[in-house]
């Protein structure tokens, strides 16, 4: 078949038709989506300002919020506006820019995920080594590894799909541009292409996922040669990050982790990882975190002091 695109707007049928159903999604993410600004805005704030919160820790934490503003931004804004519009439609250059920053910025946030667990692990295992194991120089390198992975993945993506012809029908079953729903609509057999975007993606998200469960077994063994008192401050620190992987990687796992088949329930799980684990990301460290809290504090007195004055 000649490899020919006719298509220059595709129409998503977005979240719901119920337009009842519809307003009420539209005042809830737009809350979620302000509080995901917000909150993880608030976290690099206070990293940034705080003295105490010099960790490598937080220097991962940071960027994770970063992450996640930016994630969240790539489809919320569209998912929010078009609930309240009767035609949402998106143009051929849009769609694909927005299919290569959704899986920059997600395949960015899985690497750091993994990063922030490496960290834990030797913090935990080997803190005399700590210092010098994970110094400055190391993080921005798995910084920097991190965006360079998730860019890469991101580029497969995106050439696998914009090389297919698309010649109508152009409505995609979804509220954003996303692999799956795109080679559904190509003018070809795309199951080898398929089989490719599943391997890229899923390959990255289980094999991330593999490694998390690995970092946390050997603290979990290590921890036993630790008293009570610190098997559970240990613990504490390692709960949050523990909550969040499952929240983001779940669903991941579920989407990407097979052939270019959609499920009815595809869409509401991308919900779940595109606007709500931003959203409980800083709500998770923050809650859990006292060093966190007692920063935010700090920050909140000095504001209180120089309004004063």
């Amino acid at each position: 078949m000649e490899n020919k695109n006719n298509v220059t707007e595709f129409i998503l049928r977005g979240l719901t038709q119920d337009k009842t159903v519809a307003k009420v999604c539209f005042s809830l993410f737009l809350v979620f989506y302000a509080t995901t600004i917000l909150g993880n805005l608030l976290i690099i704030i206070i990293i940034k300002t705080s003295e105490q919160l010099n960790s490598p820790m937080y220097f991962f934490l940071s960027y994770l919020s970063f992450v996640d503003i930016s994630y969240s931004t790539v489809a919320a804004p569209k998912l929010i506006y078009d609930l309240l519009v009767e035609k949402k439609t998106i143009s051929f250059a849009g769609c694909i820019a927005q299919l290569f920053a959704g899986h920059f910025f997600g395949c960015a946030e899985i690497f750091l995920l993994t990063v922030m667990a490496y960290d834990r692990c030797v913090a935990i295992c080997k803190p005399l080594h700590y210092t010098n194991t994970v110094n400055k120089h190391v993080c921005g390198w798995l910084v920097a590894a991190s965006w360079v992975g998730g860019f890469v993945h991101s580029v497969v993506q995106t050439l696998q799909t914009i090389q297919l012809p698309f010649c109508g029908p152009n409505e995609i079953d979804h509220y954003c541009c996303d692999v799956h729903p795109l080679l559904k609509l190509a003018c070809t057999d795309t199951y080898i292409t398929g089989v490719i975007v599943a391997a890229n993606s899923g390959v990255i998200s289980l094999s991330c996922f593999v490694v998390l469960i690995v970092s946390y077994a050997v603290i979990l063994v290590s921890l036993r040669r630790r008293s009570s008192e610190g098997r559970l401050k240990a613990l504490y620190t390692c709960t949050s990050h523990i909550t969040v992987v499952v929240l983001f990687f779940g669903p991941c796992i579920f989407i990407y982790m097979r052939p270019s088949t959609t499920f009815s329930a595809d869409k509401m799980v991308s919900v779940f990882y595109t606007i709500i684990t931003p959203m409980l990301n800083p709500l998770i460290y923050t809650l859990r975190n006292e060093e966190v809290k007692n920063a935010m504090k700090k920050l909140w007195s000095r504001k209180v002091k120089r309004s004063e004055k």
